[in-house]
């Protein structure tokens, strides 16, 4: 069976769903970095291939609703310590595909979609 260490992504774009929908503390902190922590070998292997990375996660449930709490913001730098280089948050999905779209392969900084805008109150793009 193939699995990631077989493929070379150099000179690729890779599009990647983690779960980091983390627990934070009432100051935004993260509590249990597990999600984070796990994720992070397939993230380095992926940028160290010389690929370019577009993570894509969630934070919690908004029901519909643009809420700051369930911010993928809160966690950038925690993603970002952890791949040792920097990560770019996109703000919204305008701004997510500007950034995609401007990756190019070996780039150093990842780039961290927002679940905000249109598909986070429930509409599909499409």
């Amino acid at each position: 069976m193939a699995n990631i260490n077989d493929f070379n992504f150099a000179g690729l774009k890779a599009i990647v769903r983690v779960d980091f929908n983390v627990p934070l503390n009432e100051k935004g902190e993260i509590t249990d970095d597990t999600r984070i922590r796990g994720a992070i070998p397939t993230l380095k292997k992926i940028l160290d291939d010389g690929g370019a990375l577009i993570i894509m996660s969630h934070m919690g449930k908004p029901k519909g609703k643009i809420n700051p709490k369930m911010s993928l913001s809160q966690i950038t730098s925690a993603v970002a310590s952890a791949l040792e280089r920097p990560v770019k948050f996109a703000q919204d999905s305008a701004d997510a595909k500007s950034q995609a779209d401007a990756l190019q392969p070996g780039a150093r900084e990842p780039a961290l979609p927002s679940r905000g805008g249109r598909q986070a109150r429930g509409h599909r793009e499409g």
